[in-house]
């Protein structure tokens, strides 16, 4: 019997706890009158680092996405609370995503390239079905340079995203590291980031997402419908009960 997949991540739960909480936390309660710059960071980054423990205890589900993510939470308490120069947290925001872009590169020959976990997963794609169709239609050559196509756009996306971490911090942090302003700068940069780096990222990986499905849908003569996982249907009732 195949294993029933991980639940989905709840992504409203996940913006209210990496973002929107944390935002308003730095914003509203950094004020010595009530918890304080250090306390009011310090509750802020708890609630990220509480979701993404409770969320791998519900899913059972980890990658190294979410690992550096976790990492990068610590670093900004770290910075903070040691109260390091302000270009430090623009480095350590850029950091991430070019990390990450830079796996995804460099695992494109792997036997298990890193986009499969962004776009090509089995939550998303009936993999069974497709790998079938294309040792049917002998394209497993032609898919993997699709694979690689899918990579560096989404390499650049991570890319793009670094950029606008390292320009968006440094035009929001200004003031010094450990006071009311710095934390009230910190909450507006997390609330304008999903603006000005989540969507135009998302983009392009969607960009990444629709060149890899309409390449298979070339290669194996599969629909779109037999591509995606449908969706589970409630069970009906029995009849006459």
């Amino acid at each position: 019997m195949k294993p029933a997949p991980a639940p989905k991540e709840n992504l409203l739960l996940n913006l209210v706890c990496t973002i929107a909480v944390p935002s308003l936390v730095l914003s509203k309660l950094s004020d010595p009158a009530r918890l304080g710059p250090e306390l009011a960071l310090v509750v802020a980054l708890a609630f990220p680092l509480y979701y993404g423990v409770w969320d791998f205890a519900k899913r059972r589900k980890f990658n190294f996405v979410a690992g550096i993510g976790f990492t990068s939470t610590l670093l900004t308490g770290g910075f903070a609370l040691a109260k390091a120069d302000g270009i430090w947290f623009a480095v350590k925001e850029a950091s991430v995503p070019a990390v990450i872009g830079l796996m995804v590169l460099l695992s494109t020959k792997s036997k298990r390239p890193l986009i499969r976990e962004f776009i090509f997963n089995d939550q998303v794609i009936d993999i069974a079905r497709v790998d079938a169709a294309l040792e049917a239609h002998g394209a497993r050559p032609a898919f993997e340079k699709l694979l690689a196509v899918a990579g560096r756009r989404v390499t650049a996306s991570f890319f793009l995203s670094a950029i606008l971490n390292f320009v968006l911090a440094r035009w929001f942090l200004t003031a010094p590291t450990g006071s009311k302003e710095f934390n009230q700068q910190l909450g507006s940069m997390n609330a304008w980031s999903w603006a000005v780096i989540v969507i135009p990222s998302t983009g392009m990986m969607m960009w990444a997402l629709w060149g890899v499905l309409g390449g298979v849908k070339k290669l194996t003569g599969l629909s779109l419908e037999e591509i995606m996982h449908a969706p589970e249907k409630p069970a009906r009732p029995p009849a006459g009960g």
